[in-house]
């Protein structure tokens, strides 16, 4: 396991722990963190904990061409039930990814450090933030780090059935047209592999990010 100093430096990525834990201190700077995605590592970790980085073996991706959409979905997006904005409301969004409860816990790293990070990180144009709306309330979305053509996905939370479904379909469909070629959706959830998400191994990822950033 690397231990980080203050220098803004990651060593190549070559082994980690069976979590895919890979280093652990440094901070959460803007310099720091856009070099971590570059380097294929992100950080997780407890309000209790030091910083904590991981780089999983095999990483969950998804394909933009690749996404799943069911039919029982297709016709409920049809419906216009909800409504679909960007980087609106950054704030509100990360806000409620922190309080969702989840199958493996409450959102509770999503601390105050790591809160203000990405908040800064939306005010330099790297982070954007994706709404639901049902009327005027707000009951979905996601956000996550956008660099070159690869879309890095943190995190999602919905208030109804189906809206965080919705966003994510909107958004790739918005990605696509952008021209995005990569979304990293980190470790395996069933939600996201319903949706065509699949695990590919490290090194393959890695290879796919030095060509899309």
């Amino acid at each position: 396991m690397v231990i980080l100093s203050k220098e803004i430096f990651f060593p190549t990525v070559t082994d980690t722990d069976e979590d895919g834990l890979y280093a652990i201190g440094g901070d959460l700077s803007s310099e720091r963190l856009l070099l971590a995605y570059r380097k294929g590592i992100f950080p997780w970790f407890n309000e209790d904990e030091p910083i904590c980085w991981y780089s999983p073996d095999p990483r969950f991706i998804l394909l933009p061409t690749e996404i799943k959409v069911s039919k029982s979905m297709q016709a409920f997006m049809k419906k216009n039930v909800f409504s679909f904005t960007i980087n609106k409301s950054f704030n509100d969004v990360i806000e409620n990814c922190r309080k969702a409860v989840r199958k493996y816990g409450p959102g509770t790293w999503i601390s105050n450090q790591v809160l203000e990070a990405y908040k800064e990180l939306n005010n330099l144009g790297f982070a954007e933030s994706v709404e639901v709306w049902e009327d005027d309330k707000l009951v979905g979305g996601l956000y996550g780090v956008k660099m070159g053509k690869v879309f890095f996905g943190e995190s999602m939370f919905s208030l109804r059935s189906n809206a965080s479904k919705f966003g994510f379909i909107k958004y790739v469909s918005l990605l696509q047209s952008q021209g995005i070629q990569l979304i990293d959706c980190q470790v395996y959830t069933s939600h996201l592999e319903s949706l065509g998400a699949r695990p590919i191994p490290r090194v393959e990822f890695l290879d796919l990010l030095q060509r899309y950033l």
